[in-house]
């Protein structure tokens, strides 16, 4: 397919800007450009064509089963769409006088209680725009509370899972502490004995996912809430896998203080490719006072922004946070209502599902009853056939399947990391189930059809590392050169080592 440049013959139009009806505008003569922008140009059947085409080409929830591990990449209902597109919401400003955005404020208070109610804690901000700025924010309330309380500069390490999220370790880099990591024991959880040698005096606290990146929930979550409060640390939640025990258990009952919730996982909202998200961050009492200004609170009949907050880490997005996604995250929970624990329970049971299919095929490394996701390992087929987990994703987009999270956690040799989410039906599964168990059989007969994979989609196996280090971000125009070869080099991650 040929870049729209490439198309673009001169003097064709497909279109026109709007004309604004403005004085023109007092540009410096530096900033003015010297010569048009060198712009495609197409009739508008050509252009539409182009961008239709395009479209086929791209892999979302909408177009098939989309299995990535630690992502939640379920279905978004286009209810929610229709919701925050009304024109009360839409074309609300953020500067809008308080008395005319009193909806707008109500329903973010209402799914301010939701999630406090979700979490089993006390206080709530919407602001953080994702679930990596939402960690930030909870690193820095546990900075500003041990800063209020003397202990700024003697707590100055978090302790994080070797399992971890890699924004983990970001966050608390960003933070200003020092990181230390815990490791997994034989059954998945964290190594309480570990545990133990690492947490001081100089412990800040620990920041968790529970269940686990692996998909197990830690049978020792009391244990490790003892030694870290004992200590006099704060326990963080990493709510990026809340969606296999939302309405089950909660992250407040288990011992944590801090929490943040990925929206735009657990609670709908489109976020293939970057897109928006929305990370709030909700507390125990005992850190209410730092959250960032402004809270949305209730006084009376009415709702306002409250700026009163002396101890606040202040401000960490504009305006109140992402609106859009709250109103589709607040949609989505009342179309379950109480029964929102069910989201949960099906989400777990299409995991173990999954897990009873395909677990003689693949290694399990570890044995037990999965949560809402799983982590497989390809070690076998590479062992018996020299197919790795890359191979296994390449070739399962010829099924017409995006390919799950693989070579993650880091601790798993050959990983593939699956999550089928609550929203895709038993023939969905059964069908994802026979094209792995399919693969599977390829390895052994005909381990050349993997490592050439795939064969039917519209680009073939890249180099992922050239691309990688080597990327064309731009059209060049008559110096758009063909780039050198580079030398080859291997492909898999370090946690290869160990297969």
């Amino acid at each position: 397919m040929k870049l729209v440049f490439e198309k673009s013959q001169s003097g064709r139009r497909g279109g026109a800007p709007p004309r604004c009806e403005l004085p023109p505008a007092d540009v410096p003569d530096e900033l003015r450009r010297k010569a048009p922008a060198r712009l495609p140009e197409l009739a508008e059947p050509e252009l539409l064509r182009h961008f239709t085409e395009l479209s086929t080409r791209n892999f979302g929830i909408d177009t098939g089963f989309y299995p990535l591990g630690s992502c939640t990449m379920k279905y978004n209902p286009r209810v929610n769409e229709r919701l925050v597109g009304t024109p009360g919401f839409r074309d609300l400003h953020p500067l809008q006088d308080k008395e005319a955005a009193q909806g707008a404020f109500e329903l973010m208070w209402r799914l301010q209680e939701i999630l406090i109610e979700v979490s089993g804690l006390h206080a709530c901000s919407l602001q953080p725009a994702a679930g990596s700025q939402g960690e930030l924010t909870g690193l820095m309330l546990m900075r500003a509370y041990f800063n209020d309380h003397g202990e700024g500069a003697q707590r100055d390490t978090v302790i994080t899972a070797d399992t971890a999220h890699g924004t983990n370790p970001a966050s608390v880099t960003m933070a200003g502490y020092k990181l230390a990591k815990v490791k997994t024991d034989a059954r998945g959880n964290l190594d309480v004995e570990h545990l133990r040698e690492l947490v001081d005096e100089r412990t800040a606290g620990l920041m968790l996912t529970n269940p686990s990146t692996l998909g197990l929930f830690d049978e020792n979550i009391a244990d490790v809430e003892k030694i870290f409060h004992d200590a006099g640390a704060l326990l963080y939640y990493d709510g990026a896998n809340l969606n296999a025990v939302c309405g089950i258990s909660r992250p407040g009952d288990m011992g944590f203080d801090i929490v943040h919730i990925n929206l735009h996982k657990t609670f709908s909202q489109p976020h293939g490719g970057g897109g928006p998200g929305g990370g709030p961050i909700v507390v125990r009492d005992l850190l209410e006072p730092f959250l960032p200004v402004p809270a949305v609170v209730r006084k009376g009949d009415a709702f306002e922004l409250d700026y009163d907050r002396p101890k606040s880490i202040g401000k960490v997005r504009g305006y109140t946070g992402p609106f859009g996604v709250f109103v589709r995250s607040y949609a989505y929970i009342r179309s379950y209502g109480p029964r929102l624990r069910e989201m949960s329970e099906t989400a777990v049971l299409n995991a173990n599902y999954i897990v009873a299919r395909l677990k003689d095929a693949y290694e399990v490394p570890f044995d037990r009853l999965c949560m809402h996701e799983f982590v497989l390992s390809a070690r076998n087929l590479k062992r018996e056939h020299g197919i790795t987990a890359l191979d296994v994703a390449k070739r399962l987009m010829d099924y017409g399947f995006h390919p799950p999270t693989i070579y993650f956690p880091l601790i798993v040799p050959e990983a593939l990391m699956i999550e089928p989410t609550e929203t895709e039906a038993k023939e969905t599964l059964d069908a994802f189930c026979d094209a792995m168990l399919a693969i599977a059989r390829e390895a052994a007969e005909s381990p050349e059809l993997l490592k050439e994979a795939p064969h039917h989609r519209p680009v073939k196996r890249l180099d992922e590392v050239r691309a990688a280090k080597q990327p064309v971000l731009k059209y060049g125009f008559d110096e758009h050169v063909e780039q050198e070869a580079a030398p080859a080099e291997p492909r898999q991650l370090e946690a290869q080592k160990g297969a």
